[in-house]
């Protein structure tokens, strides 16, 4: 909250404007005295006259001079008085306050400032919220949004914070600690934070009612930094894996666990930062959002025409195209399938529900002019990471689809806010080695049980600091996650 002080701006004598004189009131007083003089005149014949009349014409000279004295002691008096002072300030001096410059005057220049968003529990009492914002004013800090998520013992409160550069993130953790507040934690937002609750709310629930791919996204924006784990309710060889959740949700601290429309569950896990029952209750929301719409898929597509002239359609896949996915497959050859599936040729088709289901990534497919699926690309959230795959047929392989479509999946993951993909493959596979250096990004290559696993470095986010220890917090970049294909 900011607070702006405007000094009160004096006016010497030197500076005040003299009072305008009116032609109208200099006229109304010449006629008035020509009238006396006319009075005088006609009185005055009349005296001459008389017995007594020099005396008379005396007295009546001397009474005119007195009253064209007092008539001009009185408009003295009353048209030049000072304006009344104005109250003093107790602690104030006797001494005339300077002029203010335009400069002085001017807005002051703006300061380097840094978003944070802080997170606090207050005891549930009155003044405990005021003693918190008095707090943060005393540090020059301003409140831009408040939220608060009651407790049975207290209340969190939520705060985004504008606060000026020069602030050190342990002086204001120990600062909000001295009044009481606790389970204090801080991190670094940026401008896409500036929206309010309800507009992100509503603006999350219409990207999820567009696509089914996008909950595990809206979660994460709705909960934070956190790791998403949506498990299915049968293992891909059709064995119940044993992950089953009430209708109504579990709640338990840092973890909460929501029942998947399509059965399952989904694990929603946040480090050393408990999870409210406002929290919980949004999250429930958003899923039950999802589970009424049911199966869906945007229809968005491109043309696009390969260097030989043949023209090809990249578009988004589901699971409605699980029957055109397994033809593709009958047609690659079982080198295709093994570099793709890391394993025997014969359980290659029991992937693609799981990948082709939206609740695990988000596919992309290749089609020809006339229809046929051709290849295949998946980007699939696992864990703290995310996975891109791919798949092409052996007769439209070394065109340029592979690159195509790993460009694609890339620009998705970075849209999603994910910090890096990895792709999982065999040194012998030089077109998936290829086209993951074609992405000019910062690669690193590690072996894994005889495969090769290069990684590709998107940028990341910035990282949560846990107040007191100066250390990047463990554990909590987000990404949801899948079972490994």
């Amino acid at each position: 909250m900011t607070d702006t002080n405007c000094p009160a701006a004096s006016t010497s004598k030197a500076t005040k404007p003299r009072p305008r004189h009116h032609w109208r009131r200099d006229l109304v007083e010449l006629a008035a005295l020509f009238t006396a003089v006319a009075v005088a005149d006609s009185i005055a014949n009349m005296i001459v006259h008389g017995p007594e009349g020099p005396v008379l014409l005396i007295a009546s000279a001397v009474a005119l001079a007195a009253t064209a004295g007092f008539h001009t002691w009185w408009a003295r008096k009353h048209g030049h008085a000072p304006p009344p002072a104005p109250p003093t300030d107790p602690g104030a001096t006797d001494a005339p306050a300077a002029p203010i410059s335009a400069e002085e005057s001017g807005p002051a220049e703006a300061r380097e400032t840094a978003l944070w968003r802080m997170r606090t529990t207050v005891k549930d009492e009155p003044g405990s919220l005021a003693a918190l914002c008095t707090v943060l004013a005393r540090l020059e800090v301003d409140i831009l949004t408040l939220q608060t998520h009651p407790l049975g013992d207290g209340t969190v409160d939520e705060f985004l914070l504008r606060a000026p550069a020069g602030v050190q993130i342990r002086d204001l953790s120990r600062e909000v600690a001295a009044i009481g507040a606790k389970d204090t934690w801080l991190e670094r937002a940026d401008a896409h934070d500036l929206v309010d609750a309800p507009t992100r709310v509503l603006g999350l629930a219409t990207r999820t009612a567009l696509d089914a791919a996008e909950l595990p996204l809206a979660l994460r924006q709705l909960l934070g930094r956190c790791t998403i784990h949506s498990l299915p309710a049968t293992t891909l060889t059709g064995r119940p894996s044993g992950h089953t959740t009430p209708v109504e949700g579990v709640l338990e601290g840092t973890v909460m666990r929501l029942g998947h429309p399509s059965g399952g569950s989904i694990t929603v896990e946040r480090p050393y930062l408990p999870f409210t029952p406002t929290e919980f209750a949004r999250a429930r929301a958003l899923v039950e959002l999802d589970a009424r719409l049911g199966p869906r898929v945007p229809r968005s597509q491109d043309v696009l025409t390969l260097p030989e002239g043949n023209a090809i359609t990249v578009r988004r896949a589901g699971p409605d195209d699980l029957e055109a996915a397994l033809a593709m497959h009958e047609r690659c050859s079982e080198r295709t399938l093994g570099l793709r599936y890391h394993g025997p040729v014969a359980d290659a088709d029991r992937y693609l529900t799981h990948l082709l289901s939206p609740r695990y990534g988000r596919t992309l497919a290749v089609q020809t002019a006339s229809g046929r699926l051709v290849a295949l690309g998946h980007l699939l959230w696992d864990g703290d990471e995310t996975e891109v795959a791919l798949i092409v047929e052996d007769a439209w392989q070394r065109r340029g689809i592979g690159s195509e479509l790993l460009n694609r999946l890339v620009a998705l993951a970075a849209e999603a806010d994910c910090e890096s993909v990895y792709a999982v493959t065999q040194a012998s596979n030089t077109g998936m080695v290829a086209a993951m250096r074609g992405l000019e990004l910062p690669l690193d290559y590690q072996i894994e049980e005889g495969t090769l696993v290069v990684t590709a470095r998107l940028g990341g986010v910035p990282t949560p600091v846990r107040p007191g220890t100066g250390q990047q917090a463990e554990g909590l970049p987000y990404v949801p996650r899948s079972d490994r294909s």
